[in-house]
């Protein structure tokens, strides 16, 4: 089962890609700036790790765009969410703990324990994405330079 294209052509596919490459950089950059930079920033501790969560979201949604660049925006959304989601019940099994003391950088991917909190986090973290996803697309398609038949 395929998953339907957008509606119109917004970017070619590799600008796309490119584009979303730069965004994920920078979101792994952004994301790695709060969890260790701001180390030591009083007060930071209580936003650094929501602000995180969220990031960790925008990242799975951007990943999912780039391996599919023409599927949709809300589709996309939905299988972002889900990644984290089932990522996070993950943690339930004690497994991703496991993991991250053996190897401590699976934390940064699969975390350790399991917070109900963290899938509103996600939740904000996928709408956020898929808000600027979907602003983009639309300014893409009516552009007059945008590279749909509009453009042309």
């Amino acid at each position: 089962m395929s998953v339907p294209a957008a509606p119109g052509p917004t970017t070619t596919t590799p600008r796309r890609r490119s584009r979303l490459a730069l965004a994920a950089a920078a979101t792994v950059a952004a994301g790695l700036l709060v969890r260790v930079g701001l180390r030591g920033v009083p007060g930071a501790a209580a936003w650094a790790g929501p602000l995180g969560d969220a990031l960790y979201a925008v990242l799975v949604f951007l990943l999912l765009a780039w391996i599919g660049p023409r599927t949709r925006t809300l589709p996309l959304a939905a299988a972002a969410f889900g990644v984290c989601a089932a990522i996070e019940l993950f943690q339930l099994t004690g497994i991703p703990a496991a993991l991250g003391r053996a190897f401590p950088p699976a934390r940064l991917v699969l975390g350790t324990g399991f917070v109900w909190s963290d899938l509103l986090l996600y939740l904000a973290g996928v709408l956020a994405a898929a808000a600027v996803d979907a602003a983009l697309r639309r300014r893409a398609a009516l552009s007059p330079r945008g590279s749909g038949p509009r453009g042309r």
